[in-house]
C-alpha cells in the first residue's frame, strides 16, 4: 500500500534517525554477512529514499538519497511484501539476467520487508556486496526478520511519541521480541562465529605461505571483534530489554588476579603499547568479579583506543575506608565538557574523524556495571590527560541477581 499523505520522506528519515540502534543493526547485518553495503529504506509506489546507511563499499548513497524506484530490487520487495535473498546472481536462476543487479554492480543481496504494527510496509532493511556471499543461510535470513521487526516497532514508538500518544506496546508482544532478540545475539548469531573460529584456530596451525597465514590473522581478528559487538549488544538488550545486567555477586578473593589477566590480554593484543599497572587488593570484595574484570576490559579498550598513541595507559587499584577504587588515565586531548556529559549513554561513538572500534556501548556498560554494585563511574579529563574513576563498596550493595551472568568475551569493544 502507498505512504499516508500525513507522513513525507523528510519525516521518515528523521524518524529513522532518532532511533539509537539503527547504526548497532547495521553495522551487526555487515559483520554477519560480510556484506559491506546495509541501509535502511523508505520505499513508496513513487520513491526508493535512504534513511540510514552503512557504506564500506564508497557506493554513494547517503541518508536522503532516492533512487529511481523502477531500477531497484526493493520495489519488487513492496508489491510482494517478501524478502528477496540471493548469494550469486550470476548463478541465480531468477536474478542472472536481470537489468538491477547490472546497474548497480552487486552479486549478493538481501532485502527484507519492513512493516508498521499495523501491516502498512514501510520500506527495506537491505544489503549487498559486488563479491557473492550466503545470505541464504536461515541464520542470516532470521536475523535480517528479527531486525526487520524490531525497526518496525521502533518506527511505530517513535510516532507515538512525536504525537504524544505515549501508548505501551502489548507487553506480550514485547516479552516474545525481547526473548527472540536476545535468543538471536547470544545463541544464533555465536554459534557460526564459533564455528569460523574454531576454523581459523585448524587453519592456523596448519603450514601457510605468508599471504595465506596473513588471511588467517585478519579472520581471527574480525571473529575477536564481532563476539566483543555481540556480547556489548547482547549486554544492552539486557539491560534495556531484560531489566537491567544480570550479576552474580559473591565474596571473591582473587579480584586483583583476575584484573591482572585482563591487562595481560590488552597488553598482548596491543604489544607496541605501554600499559603500567599497580593492583593493590589484598582483602575480600563482595562483587561479580567476571564484570568488574569486563568493566576494567571496557575502560582500558577505550582508553587504548582514545588514548595518546605515544603515552602509557596507566591503571591503578586499592581498597580504603571501606571502598575500591579503580582508576584507568591516559594522555592525550582534553575531552570538552558537552562530550563528557554524552559519555556513558549508549551509542556514543569517538569523536568526528576518529576510526570507530565499536558500537559505542563499551562505557555504557561499564558504568552499568558500576551501577549494579553499587558504585559510580566518573571521567575527569584536563590537556595533559583524561581518567576513568571507579568507586564502589567492598561490600557492593547491587541487587541480587536472578541468574548467573552468561560467559563473555574480556575484551570487549569501546
Amino acid at each position: 500500500m502507498g505512504e499516508p499523505t500525513t507522513r513525507t520522506a523528510a519525516s521518515d528519515i528523521r524518524t529513522v534517525a532518532g532511533i539509537d540502534a539503527v547504526p548497532a543493526i547495521l553495522e551487526v547485518v555487515c559483520r554477519a554477512t560480510g556484506l559491506r553495503f546495509a541501509a535502511v529504506a523508505r520505499v513508496t509506489d513513487d520513491n526508493w529514499t535512504a534513511c540510514a546507511v552503512r557504506d564500506e563499499l564508497a557506493f554513494g548513497l547517503e541518508p536522503g538519497d532516492e533512487l529511481e524506484i523502477a531500477t531497484t530490487l526493493c520495489d519488487e520487495v513492496r508489491g510482494r511484501r517478501e524478502a528477496i535473498v540471493i548469494d550469486h546472481v550470476d548463478q541465480d536462476p531468477d536474478y542472472c539476467g536481470h537489468a538491477t543487479p547490472r546497474m548497480y554492480g552487486f552479486q549478493s543481496y538481501i532485502s527484507m520487508p519492513i512493516f508498521r504494527r499495523n501491516g502498512e510496509f514501510f520500506g527495506t532493511l537491505c544489503a549487498l556486496d559486488p563479491l557473492p556471499a550466503r545470505v541464504s543461510d536461515p541464520t542470516v535470513v532470521a536475523t535480517f526478520r528479527l531486525f526487520a521487526e524490531l525497526l518496525g516497532m521502533h518506527l511505530d514508538n517513535r510516532e507515538r511519541m512525536a504525537s504524544t500518544e505515549a501508548a505501551l506496546l502489548d507487553e506480550r508482544e514485547t516479552a516474545e521480541l525481547r526473548e527472540h532478540f536476545i535468543a538471536v545475539l547470544g545463541h544464533d548469531l555465536r554459534n557460526p562465529l564459533a564455528a569460523v573460529e574454531a576454523g581459523t584456530r585448524i587453519l592456523s596451525r596448519m603450514e601457510l605461505d605468508p599471504q595465506a597465514a596473513s588471511v588467517v590473522g585478519r579472520m581471527q581478528e574480525s571473529c575477536r571483534r564481532m563476539g566483543g559487538l555481540i556480547g556489548d549488544l547482547l549486554d544492552f538488550a539486557r539491560g534495556r530489554l531484560g531489566g537491567g545486567l544480570p550479576m552474580a555477586l559473591a565474596l571473591h578473593e582473587d579480584v586483583g588476579e583476575r584484573l591482572e589477566l585482563v591487562v595481560a590480554e590488552l597488553r598482548a593484543v596491543h604489544p607496541g603499547r605501554l600499559i603500567q599497572a599497580r593492583l593493590d587488593l589484598r582483602q575480600p570484595i563482595r562483587c561479580d568479579a567476571a564484570r568488574l574484570a569486563q568493566l576494567l576490559s571496557n575502560l582500558l579498550a577505550n582508553a587504548l583506543t582514545h588514548g595518546a598513541a605515544d603515552g602509557p595507559v596507566r591503571v591503578a587499584a586499592s581498597v580504603a575506608e571501606g571502598a575500591l577504587k579503580l582508576c584507568v588515565a591516559n594522555g592525550g586531548p582534553r575531552i570538552a565538557p558537552a562530550k563528557r556529559a554524552r559519555l556513558f549513554q549508549p551509542f556514543t561513538r569517538g569523536e568526528a574523524g576518529t576510526r570507530p572500534e565499536g558500537l559505542g556501548l563499551g562505557l555504557y556498560i561499564a558504568s552499568e556495571i558500576a551501577r549494579a554494585h553499587g558504585g559510580r563511574l566518573e571521567v575527569e579529563s584536563s590537556d595533559k590527560e583524561t581518567a576513568f574513576t571507579l568507586v564502589m563498596p567492598v561490600e557492593a550493595g547491587g541487587e541480587e541477581p536472578a541468574e548467573e551472568m552468561p560467559a563473555l568475551a574480556m575484551v570487549a569493544e569501546g
